[in-house]
């Protein structure tokens, strides 16, 4: 049997997708989520534990296989509706949303990296449901983002070796993408199956916020590669591409999220749970104008963010469909890329104060009584800041305003 014929199949197998019937699981996925998400992040229980159910109903819902292609069994949706998914499952649990960020990061650079044998069959398994976890920030390291995790050659094949500190979603994906370097110093992406022998993957993710993300520690300690098992990436290194800005537009989705949760939980409390102030002069406290202005607000910050992350979604959308058509010339290719880091970096910037600015100024709707632990009001602004951590923003506004100036494009680079 070809492997084309058995692409074919596979696709035939798995139910018809769309971008729509995804979004509509999301939504009731995020409805569940939201109701427990509280009592979740209080009990502190293991993350692998405490989400099992979740990570199983994305699975079973094939949530991962939105931005698959439909002639490998997915939805082919866009990086909009990829935005607009993770918004949604963030909204409900931000954790869950970041969870799915190197699974969602993996389909878009396969999509570009892989070889055609390699994009049919990752992305044919993702489309029948199988989740990919990451495996890629290590410690000690001179700058972020070094890495020292090497992929030496043996025989026909390959051996790991390397300590992942930050490993998000690698405890619930089939398959887990570490980032590491060959004997030569090029990089590369290794795709492995998450029991192979050699590597451990730990539950210790002790973060302040967004504990639910399964990001503990990863060792691979001489752990047998297959060459098909490698993506070569160094190409991506200084060629400019879309797949930073995409993988951005999550990062701006969680934060849009949380956003919105903070605002439900804000809204949810003023309704039930508002005591009036003497001062303001209002019969019933749902009338004080200063906590009508809080709430307006946080909801005219988060739906800003909500339509520049969309907006710039749209612009990556424009940047891909450039990179995989026929007729965009090589400098129009580039040119839309850096576009699209320029906006999604604005994106970036104004989710990241959204959130932040949404899980503290909820505290303003309540008083005193919201910041009993019963609550847990506070985990807003703790999975915003935790999130917000992973790359500055100051350099997101640099980037703007040096390409604004001196028309110079953002870096060639992941984050951007």
């Amino acid at each position: 049997m070809s492997a084309v014929t058995e692409v074919e199949e596979r696709a035939a197998r798995n139910a018809v997708l769309s971008p729509a019937s995804l979004l509509a699981r999301a939504e009731r996925l995020a409805r569940d989520l939201a109701a427990h998400a509280a009592a979740r992040d209080l009990a502190g229980e293991p993350a692998r534990e405490a989400y099992a159910d979740a990570y199983a109903r994305i699975r079973a819902d094939r949530l991962g296989a939105l931005r698959v292609p439909a002639r490998l069994g997915g939805a082919g949706g866009s990086v909009r509706d990829l935005a607009t998914l993770v918004i949604t499952l963030a909204s409900g649990d931000s954790s869950v949303a970041q969870a799915l960020l190197p699974h969602f990061v993996f389909v878009e650079r396969t999509l570009l990296m892989a070889t055609p044998a390699q994009v049919d069959d990752y992305l044919g398994r993702i489309a029948g449901g199988v989740l990919v976890g990451g495996a890629s920030a290590e410690r000690g390291t001179g700058v972020r983002g070094e890495v020292r995790t090497l992929l030496r050659r043996e025989g026909n094949g390959y051996r790991l070796d390397g300590i992942k500190h930050y490993s998000t979603g690698a405890l619930i994906g089939d398959l887990v993408k570490v980032t590491a370097v060959d004997d030569a110093g090029d990089s590369v992406l290794v795709v492995l199956p998450a029991g192979r022998e050699g590597i451990r993957l730990l539950d210790d993710w002790d973060g302040m916020g967004q504990r639910g993300t399964v990001s503990g520690t990863s060792h691979f300690e001489n752990v047998a590669v297959a060459g098909h098992e490698v993506l070569r990436t160094q190409r991506w290194s200084t060629e400019r591409h879309h797949t930073g800005a995409a993988s951005q537009i999550v990062h701006c989705g969680i934060q849009v999220g949380i956003a919105l949760a903070a605002l439900r939980d804000a809204v949810a409390w003023g309704r039930r749970g508002l005591r009036g102030v003497k001062e303001s002069g209002v019969a019933k406290p749902q009338d004080d104008p200063y906590v009508l202005q809080v709430l307006g607000d946080i909801s005219a910050q988060a739906e800003a963010a909500r339509a520049l992350t969309l907006h710039a979604a749209d612009q990556v959308d424009a940047a891909a469909r450039a990179r995989f058509g026929d007729e965009a010339s090589a400098e129009d290719v580039a040119r839309l890329a850096a576009h699209a880091s320029v906006v999604t970096a604005q994106a970036k910037v104004i989710a990241t104060q959204a959130g932040l600015h949404a899980g503290q100024a909820l505290f303003d709707v309540g008083g005193a009584a919201t910041t009993l632990r019963e609550h847990n009001f506070d985990r807003h602004w703790r999975n915003a800041r935790t999130h917000a951590t992973h790359d500055p923003v100051a350099y997101k506004l640099k980037a703007v305003g040096n390409a604004l100036l001196n028309d110079v494009a953002p870096p060639v680079s992941y984050l951007y």
